[in-house]
């Protein structure tokens, strides 16, 4: 068992969005969900990653942008900075 990961740029600022798995399991989580929400959830699909949960490291607009929209898609919880 190992963990694996993508990297995706998002947005227009090249945000890293990173989608990181268990290759045994398949479910993983996407951290810093930026944007680019549809392209995102393709690539999710692509893997067969099975989101957990959406992470995200501070709040910062160009990581936190598609928060909401993906977490609603993915039916997942948001964990880490709210305020």
């Amino acid at each position: 068992m190992s963990l694996k990961y993508q990297v995706v740029p998002v947005t227009s600022f090249a945000q890293n969005c990173s989608i990181v798995w268990c290759d045994e399991t398949m479910e993983g989580i996407v951290v810093d969900p930026g944007g680019d929400i549809q392209q995102l959830a393709a690539i999710i699909e692509e893997l067969g990653v099975k989101v957990v949960n959406l992470v995200l490291t501070h709040g910062h607009l160009d990581h936190v942008g598609g928060t909401v929209p993906l977490s609603e898609m993915l039916n997942v919880e948001i964990v880490g900075p709210h305020k």
